[in-house]
C-alpha cells in the first residue's frame, strides 16, 4: 500500500513502518516458519511495487499467488487487522492487479524457453547434477560447438554434440583436453533424465525475451509476472537453476543505472534455500557476483525462506531490508537459528529480539528497512497490512481468460526448430525432385485380355512422385561413399505447381491407356477367325496325327505367328500416339520451369549430369557439384553412377590400423621395460661395488678415520659455540 510515495508495510507501536522506493533495490529477505504470514508480506510488497509502476516477477510454488487477478473480499478479520494498523476499513480499496502467467511447461501460462547455449555449461552442469570431471567435458562441448559454428538450441542438439565429441575424442584431446567415453556416457544418462522431467519443453526456440517482463499496463501499473512453479518445484534442481539463469540473463541484459528513485524490476524467489543447495564453488561465486552488482542495474531481489540460516552469509549480508516472521524453537538446531536471526537485526531497547521472534503472532513480524542514508533501521515489531487482492488460487477458467488477454499471446505458443547442431551434424541428403512421365510399353505377350498391362494413371504417378521425392535432396556422405536422401523444408509448392500440368496431360495419357484395349478389340476378330479356321485341322490332326502332322505344320506355325503379326500391326499406332504427345510434354516442361524452384517434367534419360550437395571432407561444408546419375526404374529415382565404398574394406583397414597401433605400443612398452631392467642392474652393480670397497681393510681404515675426524670437529664446534653463548650473556664477568 502506497502512502506519501512510500510503501506502507505495517504498523508498530511507534507508528507506520515504511519501505523507501529508493532503497528497494538493496534486496531483502522475508523469513518465517510455515503459516506465519510470509505470503501476505510478499503480496503487500508486490502490490505496492505494481502501484508505483515497477514490474514484479515472483514464483508461485503453492498456486496461492494467482489471486492477484481478482480484487480481495472484505471480512471481519481483515477489518480488525486494518484497525490494528491504524487504517480506516471503509477507505481501504480492494482491487485486482495486471498479471501475466508464465510456465516452463506451457500448461498454466505462456511458455518460457531458453536455449542450451544461453544456459551455459556452468548452470547446465548443475541442472544435470554433473561432477567436476563431467562438468569439464561439458565445457569442452560448448567450446567445440562455438569454434565450429554449431548452435545449441535444444536437448537434441546437445545429444548430437555428445555423440560428435565422443566419436572425435582422440583429435579433440590434443586441442581441448581429455574427453573420456565414461564421462560422455554419464552426461547422456543425465540428459535422458532431464528429458523425462520436461527439459525438451524448456530448451528450444523461440527464446524468452526477458524484456517482456519490464512492462506496465495502460494505467501505468507494473505487470506482476507469476511463474507457475507447482510442477517445476517437484524438480528442485531444475527450479533453482532456472531462477539462477534468470538472474544471470537479466544481469547481462540491463545497462548500468546507478541509484534511482525506484527499481526497474523486483524479483521474489520463494523457497530460496533451494538456490544454494549443492551449489558448487564456481556457481556460488557467480550468484554472489550477480547479487552484489545487479543492484546498480535497478533490480531488487527478495528471498523468501523459513530461516535466515538458509541463505549463505556472503549473500545474507547484502540483504538490507528484512521482514522476519515467527520461528519455532523446539530443537537445539531451531534455537540456534533463532539466535542467528536475532543477531542480524539492529537492537531495539524496547524488547528482546530473540524472545520476540518466538512469540510473534500470525500476521506480525519484526521489520527493519534501510533509511534514506542506506543505514539499517532499528527493528520494529509490526502488524503487516492485508493485501488488496484476493487471497487464494483462482479457477482454471479464470487463468485461461487471463492467458488469452495477455499482450504476448501467440508470441511463444509454438516451438520453432531452426537449423542448429543436430541438423548440421546430421545433414539431410537428397537430389532436386524429378517428376518423370513413364511411357507406356507394348507387351510382347500374346494379345489376350488378361495379359495386357494396365498403366498407372498419370495423376497417381505424380502423386506418388510428390510423396516420395518432394521436400527431399541427396547429399554425398564421404564416410559411407553413398548418397543419402534427407528431408528439407520450403519445397511444398511443387504439388500446387504440378497439379494444373497433370490436368492438362491427363487426356493424352487416357488416350494412350486406351490403345491396348483398341488393339485387343481389333485383334479379337482375327484371333477368332484363325481359331475357327484351324479348328477342323486340329481335329483332323488329333484323329490322325501320323498322317496329317506334316500337312498341319504350316497352319500351326501361322497360328503361333499371329500375336507377332498383331504386335507389328499395332506398332505404327503406338509411334503415332507418342509423336502426338511429344508437343504436350514439351509444353508441360515450359509451364513448370520458368522462374520456379520446382522439379521439371521430362522424358527420363538413362544418364545425365545433375547438381547435388556434397560434403567437403576437408572443410566439412556442403558444396554443390555436378554428379553423373542414372535412373533406377525399380525405385523411380536417380542414383549416382559411382560405386560406393565397400564398408567391409573400410572396416578391415580400420582393424589393420588399430592392430598396427597396438603392436607399436606393445613394442614401446617392452623397450621401456628392458631399459628399466638394465638400469636396475647397473644400480645393483654399483651398490655391490661400494659394499666390497667398504668391507676391505683400506675401506674400514678410511671410514674409521673419517668418523674420528668428524667427532673431533663436532666436539670443537660445540665447545666454541658454548663459549660464545656464555660470553654473550656475561658468563666471564667477575
Amino acid at each position: 500500500m502506497l502512502h506519501d510515495g512510500k510503501i506502507w508495510v505495517g504498523t508498530s507501536e511507534n507508528g507506520p513502518v515504511y519501505l523507501l522506493p529508493s532503497m528497494a533495490n538493496r534486496h531483502g529477505l522475508i523469513a518465517g516458519a510455515t503459516g506465519t504470514g510470509k505470503t501476505v508480506s510478499l503480496k503487500v510488497l508486490a502490490e505496492s511495487f505494481s502501484d508505483m509502476g515497477v514490474p514484479v516477477f515472483l514464483s508461485d510454488v503453492k498456486s496461492d499467488l494467482s489471486g492477484m487477478v481478482q480484487p480481495g473480499q472484505r471480512s471481519e478479520s481483515l477489518d480488525r487487522r486494518l484497525l490494528g494498523c491504524g487504517v480506516d476499513a471503509d477507505a481501504f480499496v480492494y482491487q485486482s492487479y495486471p498479471t501475466m502467467f508464465w510456465d516452463v511447461y506451457g500448461e498454466q501460462g505462456m511458455p518460457v524457453r531458453t536455449t542450451v547455449e544461453r544456459m551455459g555449461p556452468l548452470l547446465l552442469s548443475r541442472m544435470l547434477g554433473l561432477n567436476e570431471t563431467q562438468s569439464g567435458v561439458m565445457n569442452i562441448l560448448f567450446r567445440v560447438a562455438h569454434d565450429r559454428g554449431y548452435p545449441l538450441d535444444d536437448l537434441q542438439d546437445l545429444k548430437a554434440m555428445l555423440v560428435h565429441i565422443g566419436e572425435h575424442a582422440k583429435e579433440l584431446t590434443l586441442n581441448y583436453g581429455n574427453v573420456s567415453s565414461a564421462s560422455v556416457g554419464a552426461i547422456q544418462r543425465a540428459v535422458a533424465v532431464l528429458e523425462d522431467q520436461g527439459g525438451n519443453t524448456f530448451f528450444g526456440m523461440p527464446e524468452i525475451n526477458i524484456g517482456n517482463w519490464l512492462t506496465c499496463d495502460e494505467n501505468g501499473r507494473g505487470y506482476i509476472n507469476i511463474l507457475a512453479a507447482d510442477r517445476l518445484f517437484n524438480n528442485p534442481t531444475m527450479y533453482s537453476t532456472f531462477l539462477l539463469w534468470m538472474l544471470s540473463a537479466l544481469y547481462d541484459l540491463l545497462p548500468e543505472r546507478g541509484d534511482a528513485e525506484k527499481p526497474l524490476i523486483v524479483f521474489f524467489f520463494d523457497e530460496a534455500h533451494l538456490l544454494f543447495n549443492n551449489c558448487t564453488r564456481a556457481l556460488m561465486e557467480k550468484v554472489e557476483q550477480v547479487v552484489r552488482l545487479i543492484r546498480s542495474k535497478g533490480v531488487g531481489v527478495y528471498f523468501i525462506t523459513q530461516s535466515p540460516a538458509d541463505i549463505p552469509m556472503t549473500i545474507l549480508g547484502q540483504l538490507g531490508n528484512r521482514i522476519q516472521h515467527a520461528l519455532r524453537a523446539y530443537t537445539p538446531l531451531d534455537q540456534k537459528a533463532v539466535k542467528v536471526a536475532a543477531q542480524t537485526f539492529r537492537t531495539n531497547p524496547s524488547f528482546d529480539t530473540e524472545e520476540a521472534i518466538t512469540t510473534l503472532k500470525t500476521g506480525e513480524a519484526l521489520v527493519s528497512f534501510l533509511d534514506e542514508h542506506g543505514a539499517p533501521g532499528v527493528v520494529e515489531r509490526a502488524t503487516i497490512l492485508p493485501p488488496q487482492s484476493h487471497m487464494g488460487a483462482i479457477s482454471a477458467e479464470e487463468r485461461a481468460r487471463v492467458n488469452e488477454d495477455s499482450p504476448y499471446r501467440g508470441v511463444y505458443d509454438e516451438a520453432v526448430n531452426r537449423v542448429s547442431a543436430y541438423e548440421q551434424l546430421n545433414p539431410a541428403p537428397a537430389v532436386r525432385p524429378q517428376v518423370v512421365l513413364q511411357p507406356w510399353a507394348f507387351s510382347a505377350q500374346p494379345v489376350m485380355a488378361q495379359t495386357i498391362p494396365q498403366p498407372t494413371p498419370l495423376a497417381a504417378q505424380v502423386s506418388t512422385a510428390q510423396q516420395n521425392m518432394a521436400n527431399t535432396f541427396k547429399v554425398f556422405n564421404p564416410t559411407t561413399g553413398e548418397y543419402e536422401e534427407k528431408q528439407i523444408e520450403g519445397m511444398s509448392p511443387v504439388a500446387e505447381a504440378v497439379q494444373p500440368v497433370v490436368e492438362a496431360v491427363q487426356p493424352v495419357v487416357d488416350a494412350v491407356q486406351q490403345v491396348p484395349q483398341m488393339v485387343q478389340q481389333a485383334a479379337q476378330p482375327v484371333m477368332q477367325a484363325v481359331q475357327q479356321a484351324a479348328q477342323p485341322v486340329m481335329q483332323a490332326v488329333q484323329q490322325a496325327p501320323q498322317m496329317f502332322q506334316q500337312a498341319a505344320q504350316p497352319v500351326v506355325q501361322a497360328v503361333q505367328q499371329a500375336p507377332q503379326m498383331v504386335q507389328q500391326a499395332a506398332q505404327p499406332v503406338m509411334q503415332a500416339v507418342q509423336q502426338a504427345a511429344q508437343p504436350v510434354v514439351q509444353a508441360v516442361q515450359g509451364m513448370v520451369q520458368p522462374n520456379q524452384q520446382v522439379p521439371t517434367i521430362q522424358v527420363q534419360p538413362q544418364l545425365q549430369q545433375m547438381p547435388m550437395l556434397v560434403q567437403d571432407p576437408v572443410t566439412g561444408q556442403m558444396v554443390q557439384q555436378m554428379v553423373t546419375v542414372q535412373y533406377d526404374p525399380a525405385t523411380g529415382t536417380y542414383v549416382p553412377v559411382q560405386a560406393p565404398v565397400d564398408p567391409k574394406v573400410l572396416e578391415e583397414q580400420q582393424k589393420a590400423a588399430e592392430k598396427a597401433a597396438k603392436e607399436a605400443a606393445r613394442q614401446a612398452k617392452e623397450a621401456e621395460a628392458a631399459a628399466r631392467r638394465a638400469r636396475a642392474d647397473e644400480l645393483r652393480e654399483e651398490a655391490a661395488e661400494r659394499a666390497r670397497r667398504n668391507d676391505s681393510v683400506a675401506g674400514r681404515v678410511k671410514n674409521t678415520a673419517i668418523s674420528t675426524a668428524t667427532r673431533q670437529v663436532v666436539s670443537s664446534l660445540t665447545k666454541e659455540i658454548g663459549k660464545a653463548v656464555s660470553n654473550l650473556f656475561g658468563g666471564n664477568k667477575k
